[in-house]
């Protein structure tokens, strides 16, 4: 089969055309709306980023957000102060009081995981909010600090069309089964794996 770049200018407009036509019929069968829950995770780098990004649509929408950080909180992130200017359209808890070899201190850290999800799930059960994201709450899922089981129950009882954004490395594979839309980062260079470059801001927080 020639590629595209080989075809005639007709044959490229009738192949665009039947494609065209293909979309159009997946899209006349597809729902509307669907509450999704939405998985962010792998070793690469822009996990957060991409859900920020879906942050900032609802948003813009007009849809009321809520964010836990169930790790980095001890950073306090730009974005946080850049997403605290929406006022009450968002609330933004930073839980975490940063990565683990930082609390040295497994029981506190198991304490302040589920005291997160505690929040968080005040907040994915609240149908006022179109939007919650557990931000690094696979890591918490990962390293024990919080059961699957006990994220996947919760993550039942969200209303109907809302959304839920779950982040972080190593998610488990129960989550992934029920999730609605998975992403995997691959990182195949990383500035400070190679090059012993630090965080930066802009970058990284």
């Amino acid at each position: 089969m020639p590629s595209e770049s080989n075809l005639t200018d007709e044959q490229y407009k009738q192949k665009m055309q039947r494609r065209q036509q293909v979309q159009a019929e997946r899209i006349e069968k597809s729902i509307d709306k669907k509450g999704l829950i939405i998985v962010n995770t792998g070793t690469g780098k822009g996990k957060t980023t991409a859900a920020l990004g879906m942050v900032l649509r609802s948003l813009g929408h007009g849809y009321r957000v809520a964010i836990v950080q169930f790790i980095k909180g001890a950073w306090e992130p730009a974005e946080k102060a850049i997403l605290e200017r929406f006022g009450d359209q968002l609330v933004f808890q930073a839980m975490g009081e940063g990565f683990t070899w930082d609390t040295q201190d497994r029981d506190r850290d198991i304490a302040t995981a589920e005291r997160a999800w505690e929040l968080a799930l005040s907040y994915i059960i609240d149908p006022s909010y179109q939007l919650v994201l557990l931000d690094e709450v696979n890591i918490a899922l990962k390293l024990g600090y919080l059961s699957p089981e006990v994220v996947i129950a919760g993550l039942a009882q969200k209303p109907e069309l809302s959304h839920v954004i779950l982040t972080g490395r190593g998610a488990p594979q129960g989550l992934i089964d029920i999730a609605d839309l998975v992403t995997e980062m691959t990182m195949i260079k990383h500035p400070f794996r190679e090059q012993g470059v630090k965080a930066q801001p802009g970058i990284e927080f």
